[in-house]
């Protein structure tokens, strides 16, 4: 398997607050956009990979719907936030072993209804715990934002991270929010800002966390040959790696201090042959302002404990040294789990990213994160073939 695999087509539905459709039906328009984008047919695809959300709204049954016949590859996938760089890397090493040709990747939710709540939307609000999960519960971990908020604490605990270095992060992507015209948030925000929005799951407050967002992202995966055919230009992906750590949340245990973006990351670098030094834009799994900030450490991008200060520094934002999430992420530009950072990472590659493009972009680096810390994926992108 000598031949790369690129992403030839990118597919993005409206985003955001939009009421009244399915999240089955967000991810078939989004294959026919990334179809369209990649210029090639329907019938040209002969691999679907589906991811759903939160609601669990896609299924196999989205290859009848898009009239797809034939397949030789057919799966849900399901890492959580990892889960689409996972994807990509089983589209890859299937086009590049002849299971397949032409590979869509598609990520779909719903969960935001009209008059709801985001929170409502992910579930929060009375639950029975039972077994296990009820000591867990005792201590008060009984959502995600609290178990995050743990990860958080330990963090600023340990290297003395504080709460204005959280929210050096969400300002910093905000400003490339400014520029991104599919962001959901746009308006300024200031340190002031991020410290006076509400605590959520202390130390974690309303601007350390992600949005909820309605809506569908697709990718179409093929050989670097067939991609030389393409509409668009060529994504090529040069490395991947994932991990799934396993950490207990005890004493003793790295949790919340080192990620699985420590091994990940390495893997997929060594896969692509650069380092650290060749990443050009990253583009990180941010569903808390401490997610981006401990995955900068463990990638290598300053030393452990030390993300604080780079997010201070301002660094990761528009006219930094080390753009990052440039499109706003998830913080402020909208939630497809794995598949906000990648499909900003294709724009970036493609040069398509209008005044938030980023002038130096051949080598891009994608990160997910999955469950509560529990998963991590890595790619490495690239507008050329060969690193």
């Amino acid at each position: 398997m000598t031949e790369k695999s690129a992403i030839i087509g990118l597919g993005i539905t409206e985003m955001g607050k939009v009421y009244g459709r399915t999240a089955a039906e967000f991810a078939a328009d989004a294959v026919v956009l990334a179809a369209a984008d990649a210029g090639c047919e329907l019938h040209d695809i002969d691999g679907l990979l589906i991811s759903a959300g939160v609601q669990q709204g896609v299924g196999l049954g989205l290859a009848r719907d898009l009239g797809l016949r034939n397949l030789t590859l057919l799966s849900e996938v399901q890492a959580f936030g990892s889960t689409a760089g996972g994807m990509v890397a089983q589209a890859s090493m299937a086009v590049q072993s002849g299971l397949a040709t032409t590979v869509a990747c598609v990520f779909a939710d719903a969960p935001l209804v009209q008059g709801g709540s985001a929170g409502a939307a992910y579930g929060a609000g009375r639950r029975t715990f039972t077994g296990f999960g009820g000591i867990a519960a005792a201590s008060g971990l009984t959502s995600t934002n609290a178990m995050y908020a743990l990860a958080a604490r330990r963090h600023m605990q340990k290297y003395g991270t504080t709460s204005e270095q959280f929210g050096a992060v969400a300002v910093a992507q905000r400003a490339w929010a400014a520029m991104n015209p599919r962001a959901q948030m746009q308006a300024p925000m200031t340190i002031e800002d991020h410290q006076n929005s509400r605590m959520i799951a202390d130390p974690l407050h309303l601007l350390d966390c992600c949005l909820v967002s309605n809506g569908g992202v697709a990718v179409i995966v093929t050989s670097q040959s067939r991609a030389e055919a393409s509409a668009k230009p060529a994504v090529y992906v040069l490395g991947w790696g994932q991990t799934h750590p396993g950490y207990t949340r005890t004493s003793g245990s790295e949790f919340g201090l080192i990620t699985g973006a420590a091994t990940s990351g390495p893997m997929a670098m060594k896969m692509a042959g650069v380092s650290v030094g060749d990443i050009d834009v990253r583009e990180l799994y941010d569903c808390y302002t401490y997610t981006a900030l401990v995955s900068l450490e463990d990638y290598g991008f300053c030393e452990k404990g030390e993300g604080g200060a780079l997010a201070q520094s301002g660094a990761l934002a528009p006219g930094g040294s080390l753009p990052t999430n440039t499109g706003g992420g998830q913080l402020s530009s909208y939630y497809m789990w794995g598949y906000t950072p990648l499909s900003e990472a294709i724009i970036q590659a493609r040069g398509e990213g209008g005044e938030r493009q980023v002038a130096k972009n051949d080598v891009v680096l994608v990160s997910g994160n999955g469950g509560i810390l529990d998963h991590h994926s890595s790619l490495i992108l690239s507008k050329h073939a060969a690193a």
